[in-house]
């Protein structure tokens, strides 16, 4: 009877688990003074980086497209920016799974010059589980990835704040924003920035500023924001 018990107990399995898409529409868009934002992904993983990806419920690719679609937003001034995705990888490491999440943005003029670009880069890192534990994998990869979006987001910001202020049409109100139908938030960031990366000291940011006697908004690098030529 104990055999029978334990072959009917062997028998059972439990119900695959199901990972929610990450969803980051609560957070406000970042309004770009531009026309046009071009969203592309640069990522080629290899063979065995792509084997251990396909284990996972979201890639980090596929979840920072969607983030960059949500919060990447044009606001109708003349001008282009490119999001680009360059490294969204996962692989194993020394026993551990390490999480790697880099991109860029660049925006160019209306007659095609490019006048400035940012760069945000995170990582995450996990001890491996057993290869063979498909649900434990699975887990650990999803976890790796939500991981990378959630320091994503905070970077992301801070980086374009920091570097690419002068192109962000910056809403007027800190106060809460509405919410649309499909749960994302309506305005946009305002002019106080997100806390910088842990151990930096992050700058006051302030709305753009006039173009000064250089040609270059203060605080801007190389850069003149888009209606500010002479």
């Amino acid at each position: 009877m104990a055999v029978l018990a334990l072959s009917a107990c062997s028998g059972d399995s439990s119900p695959p688990v199901t990972y929610a898409p990450l969803n980051y529409f609560y957070l406000p868009p970042i309004n770009l003074k531009v026309v046009t934002v071009n969203i592309q992904n640069n990522y080629v993983p290899d063979a065995g980086a792509q084997a251990l990806l396909a284990q996972d419920p979201e890639t980090p690719a596929d979840a920072m497209l969607a983030v960059a679609r949500q919060r990447l937003v044009a606001n109708g001034t003349p001008g282009t920016a490119t999001f680009t995705v360059e490294t969204a990888s996962i692989e194993p490491e020394n026993g551990n799974l390490v999480g790697t999440l880099s991109v860029r943005l660049d925006v160019v003029s209306a007659d095609g010059r490019a006048k400035g670009y940012t760069e945000a880069s995170v990582n995450h890192s996990e001890t491996a589980p057993d290869s063979n534990d498909q649900g434990k994998m699975q887990a650990a990869l999803y976890d790796i990835t939500k991981q990378l979006m959630d320091s994503m987001n905070v970077e992301l910001q801070y980086q374009i704040q920091h570097n690419l202020g002068s192109w962000i049409a910056y809403s007027t109100s800190a106060a809460a924003a509405p919410v649309t139908s499909h749960g994302g938030v309506v305005g946009g960031i305002v002019a106080t920035p997100l806390a910088g990366p842990p151990g930096g000291t992050v700058p006051a940011m302030a709305p753009p500023a006039p173009v000064g006697p250089n040609g270059l908004a203060p605080g801007v690098h190389n850069m003149v924001p888009p209606g500010m030529q002479h």
